[in-house]
C-alpha cells in the first residue's frame, strides 16, 4: 500500500443490534461514515442517541448513506447540529425520501417533547428533542445524490458506487474503494422475490463485506400474504371491528396499500373506510410514480395503490378517527409502535377484543410492537397502561428484509471471495447465526463486531 496505511473500519452502531447503523471508514487521514442511523428499540439503545459522538463530527469528511430508513439515516440532523459539514452521498430516491422523513422526524420529536412537557411525564425539565424540524431541514442542504452504478470520488483514494439493493425505494449497497481495498456495505438487503421492488443486484469482486443479519436466524414463512390479509379483514369486519396496522412509513405501508388495492379491485373485501394516517407515508407513496424505473409496478398500479386509502391530513382528523366505530382499517406509523400517531390509535382501539392489531414486519427488542407480538397483556403509552385485548396477527411475509436463505443466495449469485465478512445489523442471536450460516456455506472468515470495535483492513 506504499506509504499509506491500510484502511480502518470502526463499528459505531449496528453492532450486535439491529439499529443505529454507523460504520466509520478511516483512510489516509480521511474519515467516511457509512450510514448514520438512530438507535431505536431498547431504552439503553435509545439513550445512546444522546451520548457525545465518539469522534468530532467536524472531522468527518463525508457520509455515504445506503437508504432512508431512520435506523440508517435519522442521526444525520443531529450530526449536522454538532458540526458536520461534509457532503452526504446517496441515491436520488433516497434523497427524495429523506426530504420527507427528516422534517417529519424532527417534527415528531418536537411533538413528543411538547407532549411530555404538558403531561410532566419526563425526567428532564424541560424535555428536549434530539433535533428540531428546522434542524432536520437544514441537514438536507448537505446532500449530493448520485445515480445507481455511477462511480464517484469522495476524496483522493476513495471512490464509491451504489448498487440496487431492493428493500425500499432507492436502497443501495455501497461499494467503497479505499486505496487498493474494496469494501461492500450491504445496507439492508431486500427480498429475492418482492411484489413491488426488483431483486438485489449481485456484488462485484470485493475484499471485505459488511452484511446485515436482521433475519440471520430465521427463514420467512412460505405464505400467501394477500390471502391472509383478506381473511383478517373479513373476519374483523364481521365483528364490526377496527383493523389497526402499525407500518413503516416507507416500504411496508406501500406494500400493504398495494395488497389492499388488489383485494379491493377483485371485490375480495367489503367496501369499508380505509385510512392512511401518516403524513410521512402519504408523501412517500406518491414517489413511486416519480421513480418508476426502480420498481415493477405500472403507472396504473401505482395509481390504484395510492388511491385505495383516504389520507388523513390534520391532527384533528387523526383525533376524530379515535371516536369512530368499526368496521374500518387504519394504517399508521411507526411500524414498531415506538412513536407517532399509531400510539393514540392503540390507546383507543387495543383494549377491544373485536379489533385486530396487524403487525407487518420485524419488531425489534424493547419496542411496543415486540411486546405486543410476544403476547403482552398490556403496554405503557405516555405513562398510561393500555390493555391489549384486541386480536394480534402478524403478516411476517411482508418483510422488506431478505432472510438468511435469501442473503446466502444473493452472496452465491455474487460469486465473491472476500478476505473477511463483518456481520452487523442483527440482534446478537441473529448475527451469530448468520456468521455460522456464512461459515458453513462459504468457509469465509467472519466476525460479529462489538460496539466501537475497530479493524484494520490489510
Amino acid at each position: 500500500m506504499s506509504a499509506r496505511q491500510a484502511p480502518r473500519l470502526r463499528f459505531l452502531g449496528g453492532a450486535r443490534t439491529v439499529t443505529g447503523s454507523k460504520y466509520l471508514l478511516s483512510y489516509d487521514s480521511k474519515k467516511i461514515l457509512i450510514d448514520c442511523g438512530l438507535f431505536q428499540g431498547l431504552k439503553e439503545l435509545r439513550l445512546k442517541n444522546w451520548d457525545r459522538f465518539p469522534i468530532d463530527p467536524k472531522s468527518i469528511d463525508a457520509i455515504v448513506l445506503t437508504h432512508a430508513h431512520l435506523d440508517h439515516s435519522g442521526y444525520i440532523p443531529r450530526l449536522v447540529k454538532e458540526g458536520f459539514r461534509g457532503k452526504i452521498y446517496c441515491t436520488s430516491a433516497t434523497f427524495a425520501l429523506c426530504k420527507i422523513l427528516f422534517p417529519d422526524s424532527g417534527h415528531l420529536q418536537e411533538e413528543e417533547a411538547n407532549f411530555l412537557a404538558r403531561r410532566n411525564s419526563s425526567k428532564h425539565n424541560p424535555p428536549m428533542p434530539l433535533y428540531t424540524e428546522e434542524e432536520a431541514v437544514k441537514a438536507l442542504e448537505y446532500f449530493s445524490p448520485k445515480d445507481f452504478n455511477q462511480e464517484f470520488e469522495i476524496t483522493a483514494g476513495i471512490k464509491v458506487k451504489f448498487r440496487y439493493a431492493g428493500h425500499i425505494l432507492g436502497a443501495a449497497t455501497a461499494i467503497v474503494h479505499a486505496g487498493t481495498q474494496t469494501i461492500a456495505f450491504s445496507g439492508d438487503i431486500g427480498r429475492l422475490v418482492d411484489p413491488i421492488l426488483k431483486e438485489p443486484e449481485p456484488l462485484p469482486q470485493i475484499d471485505y463485506l459488511v452484511v446485515e443479519s436482521t433475519y440471520g436466524n430465521r427463514a420467512h414463512l412460505v405464505s400467501d400474504p394477500v390471502g391472509e390479509l383478506e381473511k383478517i379483514i373479513n373476519d374483523t369486519v364481521k365483528e364490526n371491528g377496527v383493523i389497526l396496522i402499525p407500518a413503516f412509513a416507507v416500504g411496508r405501508t406501500q406494500t400493504v396499500m398495494y395488497y389492499l388495492s388488489i383485494l379491493t379491485k377483485a371485490g375480495r373485501i367489503p367496501n369499508i373506510p380505509m385510512y392512511l394516517n401518516s403524513p410521512m407515508a402519504t408523501n412517500a407513496s406518491h414517489l413511486y410514480q416519480e421513480f418508476r424505473s426502480l420498481h415493477k409496478l405500472s403507472g396504473e398500479q401505482c395509481d390504484e395503490m395510492c388511491n385505495v386509502v383516504h389520507y388523513v391530513k390534520s391532527v384533528d382528523e387523526s383525533k376524530a378517527l379515535n371516536e369512530r366505530k368499526g368496521p374500518m382499517l387504519i394504517i399508521s406509523a411507526s411500524g414498531m409502535a415506538t412513536g407517532g400517531r399509531i400510539l393514540h390509535h392503540l390507546k383507543a382501539f387495543a383494549s377491544d377484543p373485536k379489533n385486530t392489531i396487524l403487525l407487518t414486519g420485524f419488531q425489534a427488542a424493547g419496542t411496543r410492537g415486540r411486546a405486543i407480538f410476544d403476547g403482552a397483556k398490556e403496554i405503557k403509552i405516555h405513562r398510561d397502561i393500555v390493555p391489549i385485548r384486541a386480536k394480534v396477527r402478524m403478516l411476517e411475509n411482508l418483510s422488506g428484509h431478505g432472510d438468511y436463505v435469501e442473503i446466502l443466495e444473493w452472496l452465491t449469485r455474487s460469486k465473491i471471495h472476500p478476505k473477511k465478512v463483518f456481520v452487523t445489523h442483527g440482534e446478537q442471536d441473529a448475527a451469530f447465526a448468520m456468521k455460522k450460516h456464512i461459515g458453513e456455506k462459504f468457509n469465509w472468515p467472519c466476525e460479529v463486531p462489538s460496539q466501537d470495535q475497530e479493524f484494520t483492513l490489510e
